[in-house]
């Protein structure tokens, strides 16, 4: 019997029928289309990670050899121990180390530190991998919480999906209250109901929830099709693959198929809970609670305004989910816009703007050591080019006297008070952070002449800055002399398992840096030193980088096309026996506009799906209140209101779902756009006039004039209905 009525109800209201279908295929396909996306941009992250940095979890650094290797591969949890080439040096080896489980990384490392004698500096964690996992130092009270923050967002999106399918099943099932309210009455039992409406459910979508998943997984792979060809011209660009895994699948099915049985289970149970005399009084409609009127919408609209506040009072809680994705979809849209005119105000300042008149082109050759690079004179006499610059960084610690620390520097409170991460001085000397940049011999010669200095092929020039972190801000920074008087050499400290000391002599101190893209540390002491020194020195005062750098300025710097030429000119002359990056500045400018534009599209496009889950709940709840709609207006026609006053209502109605979220929105950006200004130091009226009111505006209107239309199909049909026809009783219905 149940089957026949279901199948007989299902025929003769289809339009009930297809708005439950359009609300579980629409939410399948973006849940489906959003687990993808998030899969494959989580693995991309992780690729790009792996090419970048390598795929290594934990390193160690000292004093080792194959006996030390052979102790940290004989740990239980070590899946795979190897020694790093590139980053070895002649007294000491780097191992990269990772681990069959890599939760227990916080917990193994010491140990294995611990087990080989080193110190605890000795060890390393690729935190930036191992963070992509949701695995974060235990000790560490401000742990990275991007991928935290995706997932919390993923969750709220998928929440707002699946509250579509609820709602749609609610306006369904609260429309046959009265129905079934005879049908217990005739003896008809509250686990039968149940069993019935469950049993529609799964007929009407069975099927869409498995559409809208295969159809999510191709409207991803176009995205991510899509995404592959955006970036394929941006420099440092890696191939965009399209994953997909068995449990994302699963977790959309099963997802899917949860809502729909929750979202049938809730109301159903509901209406097998009513008595017969409750479900017979009911007639589905929208209870109207006037004692709780609106004020202000009175005041603006008249009539029509108190008539439409509370209506939207009775539909409080169907339009929860369209309140929550549209103030979500507004709130994310306009930070977003305000986030990246932000970014590319401070990228221009610290950056392009900065550098412009540094560099025209630079190359990066991997796994170069400058000491065997054959092409210097090559590069120095290259054609189109006014100079170039041949370089490499490297690294080590240096012990200074505490009494060479310059007087500003110790009226601040001393390096404790200015890095906040240095200890205090030991035995007298303070323990600093050296940063090395090693040049080619006839650039530090031009570099010498730059300051003044007499050019010396045995000794350093020592960059006497510091950052006055405790009178300046990173936006505007102050510098102070990191030192005081002169220093004949400069001591650097090796760590292993014994300590040693290694010694360079200082030709001379400058306040200004060579003409490099490079940023310096902070409060590290940076020196600049000559290759033919380096290749005395090479491995006593630190290890140097894989990669070397090759920057040239460009004798006519301000035409596209000249760059062009002299990169590849450059790229040519590097393409035998070497591996290198090459880019222009001009370019570099076009393709970090290229890349701002494709994170506009992806989270532009991200609010807009919250916009567009938002917007499918309006259309499922107007259309779908048509039944209880219908005597509401025939009511109002028949107290003397006219078409146009009610026309006029439901136009208030769409103006207030549209504009509360909106409103809600604008403080909370205000707030927030506030705090990133105070945040990164800016100015606020370079911030204002920069400001993205115009995509903000066209977004907000966008948003209205699709709510308007799903008001105006559903005042349509019901102001074309008769009025006999909508007030007759429907009991018997």
């Amino acid at each position: 019997m149940w089957k026949e009525y279901s199948a007989g109800y299902l025929k003769n209201n289809k339009a009930s029928g297809i708005s439950i279908m359009a609300a579980a295929l629409i939410s399948t396909l973006l849940l489906s289309l959003l687990c993808s996306l998030f899969y494959n941009i989580w693995q991309d992250e992780i690729q790009g990670i792996v090419l970048k940095e390598g795929g290594w979890q934990g390193r160690i650094t000292g004093e080792l050899n194959e006996t030390d290797l052979i102790v940290i591969q004989s740990f239980a949890n070590v899946e795979r121990a190897v020694r790093n080439e590139k980053l070895s040096g002649e007294n000491t080896v780097t191992v990269d180390i990772t681990f069959k489980n890599p939760k227990t990384i916080y917990h193994d490392m010491p140990m294995i530190v611990k087990k080989l004698g080193l110190t605890e500096d000795a060890g390393g964690y690729h935190e930036l991998l191992l963070s992509r996992y949701l695995i974060h130092d235990p000790e560490d009270e401000n742990p990275p919480l991007l991928m935290t923050f995706y997932l919390a967002i993923l969750l709220i999106v998928a929440l707002s999906l699946v509250l579509i399918i609820h709602n749609s099943f609610a306006v369904s099932m609260n429309a046959r209250l009265h129905q079934f309210g005879i049908f217990s009455s005739v003896g008809a039992a509250p686990g039968q109901i149940l069993a019935c409406l469950m049993q529609e459910a799964a007929a009407l979508c069975g099927f869409p929830v498995l559409l809208g998943s295969i159809l999510g997984v191709g409207a991803c792979y176009g995205v991510i099709c899509g995404a592959d060809r955006l970036a394929w011209k941006l420099a440092g660009a890696h191939e965009v693959r399209f994953g997909y895994h068995p449990a994302v699948f699963t977790v959309t099915i099963f997802l899917s198929a949860f809502t729909v049985l929750l979202s049938a289970w809730i109301p159903a149970g509901r209406l097998s809970r009513l008595t017969p005399l409750e479900a017979i009084r009911s007639t589905g409609e929208q209870q109207l609670k006037l004692k709780k009127r609106s004020f202000f919408l009175p005041w603006l609209f008249g009539i029509e305004g108190e008539l439409a506040g509370t209506a939207l009072k009775a539909q409080k809680k169907a339009l929860r989910t369209s309140t929550l994705s549209l103030t979500l979809s507004f709130l994310g849209f306009m930070i977003m816009l305000c986030f990246f005119t932000l970014s590319e105000i401070s990228t221009n300042h610290t950056y392009f703007e900065k550098y412009q008149d540094v560099w025209d082109v630079m190359a990066a050759v991997k796994d170069e050591k400058l000491e065997e690079f054959d092409l210097i004179q090559e590069l120095h006499s290259l054609r189109g080019a006014k100079d170039s610059v041949v370089y490499q960084k490297a690294s080590g610690t240096c012990l200074i006297p505490e009494t060479k620390i310059s007087g500003q520097l110790r009226a601040l409170g001393g390096l404790e008070a200015v890095a906040g991460t240095y200890a205090g001085a030991e035995d007298g000397f303070y323990r600093v952070e050296a940063a090395i940049v090693i040049l080619d011999d006839e650039s530090f010669a031009a570099y010498c002449g730059q300051i003044g200095a007499e050019p010396q092929a045995d000794g350093a020039v020592i960059y006497n800055r510091i950052w006055d972190s405790v009178n300046s801000n990173f936006r505007y920074r102050r510098y102070i002399p990191f030192l005081q008087g002169t220093l004949e050499h400069i001591s650097f400290s090796k760590t292993g398992k014994e300590e040693e000391t290694a010694e360079i002599p200082v030709a001379a101190y400058a306040q200004e840096a060579p003409l490099l893209r490079e940023e310096y540390d902070d409060y590290a002491l940076v020196q600049f030193i000559p290759l033919s020194l380096w290749k005395k020195v090479s491995g006593q005062i630190g290890v140097a980088e894989p990669d070397l750098y090759i920057r040239i300025l460009a004798e006519d710097s301000t035409s596209l096309d000249e760059l062009r030429a002299l990169e590849e000119t450059l790229a040519k002359l590097l393409t035998l026996g070497h591996r290198a990056d090459v880019e222009n500045r001009i370019e570099e400018k076009l393709a970090n506009d290229e890349m701002i534009l494709g994170y506009k599209v992806i989270l532009g496009g991200f609010c807009c799906l919250l916009a567009v889950i938002g917007i499918a709940n309006i259309f499922s709840n107007t259309l779908g209140f048509l039944r209880q709609r219908r005597r509401e207006v025939a009511r109002y026609l028949s107290v003397g209101m006219t078409p146009a006053q009610l026309k006029k209502m439901f136009g208030i109605e769409a103006l207030v779902i549209a504009g509360r979220p909106l409103l809600i929105t604008l403080p909370i950006t205000a707030a927030a756009v506030s705090f990133m200004i105070r945040a990164s130091y800016l100015n606020p009226m370079e911030f204002w006039a920069q400001a993205p009111a115009v995509p903000a505006a066209v977004f907000s209107l966008l948003v209205l004039a699709f709510v308007a239309l799903a008001y105006y199909l559903g005042g349509r049909k019901v102001l074309g209905c008769s009025l006999a026809d909508a007030l007759r009783d429907d009991t018997m219905v």
